[in-house]
């Protein structure tokens, strides 16, 4: 009879347990929906504006007197609906990256917390960083790449729609790809990783870095080349951030 209510009440705290987490997770979800949907009613404003500024490094390689063209009559009034999302959702990232933080909080250790701001400040930057990468100098070398196809007898003439999704995949793939070094310092942190764990496993990461630019880029070899050369280059840059912060798990470590 005792066994029969022991095991009651650990399903009913397992089942509290799930519920809590729940919960937890639809508040922030919630905080989350808020931040980046103020963020984007704030930018459909300057949708126009923001949408000229993500084609100024094509038009710059394009013929003169050339722009780019919708097929559709609502194309264009869904991509300024579309890039007021992306500007919401880049412009509310310290916000979506600090409720993730604060979604897995109460599973860290008391000393595990302090790194929150550091993380989300870190975090932001490097992913605002790696989308100012693709923007400033994948966007001008690969466009002047692809418009010197461009004949007598061929005319670019890309699409509204075909534009935006492009450099938007792009963009958010260079973003992503840079936040590399910030997750590797996460997990040495918690000793889940540390420096010649990922220096002996450079031959496969290089070896990665060409499969995720595949994945990520569209199917080109311009593009995938210049994403995995940064690649390449983020996870040499982990090794030293792993090693950085091995060294301070093991002096805080040696505190307790």
């Amino acid at each position: 009879m005792t066994s029969s209510k022991a095991e009651n009440s650990e399903k009913q705290d397992g089942e509290m347990q799930l519920t809590d987490h729940l919960e937890e997770l639809r508040k922030r979800l919630i905080a989350v929906f808020i931040a980046v949907a103020v963020a984007t009613l704030g930018s459909y404003y300057f949708a126009e504006d923001l949408f000229r500024l993500l084609m100024a490094p094509l038009l710059n390689v394009m013929p003169a007197d050339s722009g780019l063209i919708f097929t559709s009559l609502t194309e264009t009034f869904f991509t300024y609906l579309k890039i007021s999302l992306l500007a919401g959702f880049f412009i509310a990232s310290p916000v979506v990256i600090y409720q993730i933080w604060r979604f897995s909080a109460p599973g860290l250790y008391a000393k595990e917390k302090r790194y929150v701001f550091p993380f989300v400040f870190f975090a932001t930057i490097f992913f605002v960083g790696g989308a100012m990468f693709g923007y400033f100098v994948v966007f001008p070398f690969g466009f002047k790449f692809f418009m010197g196809f461009a004949s007598d007898f061929i005319t670019p003439m890309p699409t509204v729609k075909e534009y935006f999704s492009f450099s938007v995949r792009l963009l958010f793939a260079f973003g992503v790809v840079f936040e590399l070094p910030v997750v590797t310092a996460f997990l040495a942190l918690f000793g889940l990783v540390t420096a010649p764990m990922l220096a002996n496993k450079r031959k496969f990461a290089v070896l990665g870095s060409f499969v995720v630019a595949a994945i990520l880029t569209p199917p080109d070899v311009v593009s995938q080349m210049m994403m995995a050369g940064p690649i390449i280059i983020l996870y040499e840059m982990s090794i030293i951030v792993a090693r950085i912060c091995g060294r301070k798990k093991k002096a805080d470590d040696e505190e307790d």
